[in-house]
């Protein structure tokens, strides 16, 4: 068990799991732990204001902001009301400037978490109306600081209708449409766990929601990292200390992980350690025109720690990429310096990782050199494709060494589907993948997706436009093959957790750039300050 230093304890993963799910998770509490639905609304609603105030204390720090809450029937409205209670029981001013807005009225003798909250929130003296009591909706909604969606929760199973729906489009059209406006006035809306309209079926294109931020109750909800769901939710606030731990973790999810968690995952690098022990990487990547991918590729698996790193490219682009090799031994195909190991024999620049595809183009000789890897990958070197060799693998089963990392339309060309059936729902799609070829799948893109063969699948959310760019495919899978090279020398690999640490690795260091471009050489050179305050350590794991 490694023990991190003081200080640096790492932070939970969170589980997300699908609306069936926190359905279950909600009679169970109410069953076996005395957590009826007025407990928990009250814990939610409470909760998520405690998180609103943490999470943009600007909002409450000069006059109280005018807020509004949209209350479906439901107890996501009753968490959005509960919510408000608590921020003016907190000292929030002006309760006659706070109002709420419902799908409609309670019976008078109604007995319901949404009842009671509503009943409160009038004794304080609030404004409590109708949807259809408002005469102009457009221009009550727009004079509001902050919008607060209770509207629909995980109970939604189908598109919304009615006033739900007027509700949401009414939201939706205060977007200002001019973005070249200096400051276009517009609330702030806040979803209440995820936004309106999204569930675990949401497609496009239904009806959503466009929140700026959603204060997402854990178990977070799956739908929320939908990709084409994504961007709807705005920043995601995760909210905890509703449901017991021990609760939540009897139920099924898939892991969302971030830098802070994956890194504690991989060894650190002992103080004794020579290169060797850091992982031996060789990386055949390249082609006439792509000599940049086979660069990034090398530098980026210097970056996430490799010992040694030999790059095979062909004779055509050599010189090229010799001149430039820096720390990165770099040999022509095909010379006796290329091979370095045959069957039963090892020599000192015997891989640890083979990477295979950065740039590498289409060349006839690609397919022989892919299944001579395979016969490595066999015998138990991590085996990391990416681009075009991922194109080679067609019918073929690894043997649970191997790492693949599409984008949308690699994995759809393997999958044989459209790219928009892989975006849709990519979970159960890559899962399948996972199993049939027997590999860790790692999809790109603006939210990354891990399956394993084994059944884990793990979430990284992303979101960071700066690495939108050419070549940080090509880093990630330097990165990939880095992590793999030292977990085999230590005798730990895991496809699954090297693809997390990789893939966390990279949404880290492009957040850190802030709002700014950059080269994919520049963002190896921060990942490796990353890398190496994670793995550089002076203190040693213990057993």
């Amino acid at each position: 068990m490694m023990i991190p230093p003081r200080g640096t304890l790492p932070a939970r993963p969170v589980k997300l799991v699908t609306a069936e799910t926190a359905q279950a998770l909600d009679a169970e509490a109410s069953a076996s732990w005395g957590l009826n639905p007025f407990a928990l609304v009250e814990t939610a609603g409470r909760a998520c204001a405690a998180a609103l105030l943490q999470s943009y204390p600007a909002f409450f720090q000069g006059p109280s902001p005018r807020m509004l809450v949209l209350a479906g029937s439901g107890n996501n409205g009753a968490d959005a009301m509960v919510m408000l209670r608590t921020l003016l029981m907190s000292g929030l001013e002006g309760p006659s400037f706070q109002t709420v807005v419902l799908n409609r009225l309670p019976q008078e003798e109604e007995r319901s978490p949404h009842a009671e909250a509503l009943r409160s929130l009038r004794k304080l003296g609030v404004s409590i109306v109708t949807w259809k009591q408002l005469k102009d909706p457009q221009q009550f909604l727009g004079e509001r600081d902050i919008i607060i969606d209770g509207i629909a929760g995980t109970g939604l199973n189908g598109p919304l209708r009615g006033t739900a729906a007027a509700m949401v489009q009414a939201v939706n059209a205060l977007t200002p449409v001019d973005y070249t406006a200096r400051s276009p006035r517009r609330p702030w809306v806040v979803s209440i766990d995820l936004p309106s309209g999204n569930f675990d079926f949401w497609e496009q294109p239904m009806l959503i929601l466009k929140a700026d931020s959603s204060l997402a109750i854990e178990p977070v909800k799956a739908a929320l990292y939908n990709p084409p769901a994504r961007s709807y939710g705005g920043t995601i606030v995760h909210v905890g200390g509703i449901f017991p731990p021990a609760l939540i973790n009897a139920f099924e999810g898939e892991e969302l992980l971030s830098w802070d968690q994956a890194q504690y995952r991989i060894p650190p690098i002992k103080p004794d350690a020579y290169k060797h022990q850091r992982g031996v990487v060789e990386i055949h990547a390249g082609s006439p025109g792509s000599t940049g991918a086979a660069r990034i590729a090398a530098v980026g698996a210097q970056a996430a720690g490799a010992g040694l790193v030999r790059l095979i490219a062909d004779t055509a682009i050599y010189p090229i990429l010799a001149a430039s090799a820096g720390g990165v031994m770099v040999v022509p195909a095909g010379g006796e310096d290329s091979v370095v190991y045959t069957h039963g024999q090892e020599t000192r620049f015997y891989p640890d990782a083979l990477l295979l595809g950065p740039g590498w183009g289409k060349a006839p000789d690609r397919a022989v050199l892919f299944h001579r890897a395979l016969v490595r990958e066999w015998e138990g070197i991590p085996l990391i494709l990416d681009a075009e060799a991922i194109s080679l693998v067609k019918d073929g089963v690894f043997h649970g060494n191997a790492i693949l990392t599409p984008h949308p339309g690699e994995c759809a060309a393997l999958a044989g589907v459209s790219i928009e059936t892989v975006l849709a729902r990519p979970g159960p799609l890559l899962r399948k993948l996972a199993q049939e070829k027997q590999a860790v799948i790692l999809f790109k893109g603006h939210v990354l997706f891990i399956a394993c063969p084994d059944g884990r699948f793990g979430v990284v959310d992303g979101m960071v436009p700066v690495l939108a760019s050419g070549g940080t495919g090509d880093l990630l899978a330097g990165f990939c093959a880095a992590i793999a090279a030292r977990m085999k020398r230590s005798s730990c690999f895991d496809g699954y957790t090297c693809a997390l640490a990789a893939a966390t690795l990279l949404i880290e260091t492009g957040r850190s750039i802030g709002n700014r471009f950059i080269d994919p050489l520049g963002l190896a050179e921060k990942a490796a300050a990353f890398a190496g305050a994670a793995w550089l350590s002076s203190w040693c794991g213990s057993a």
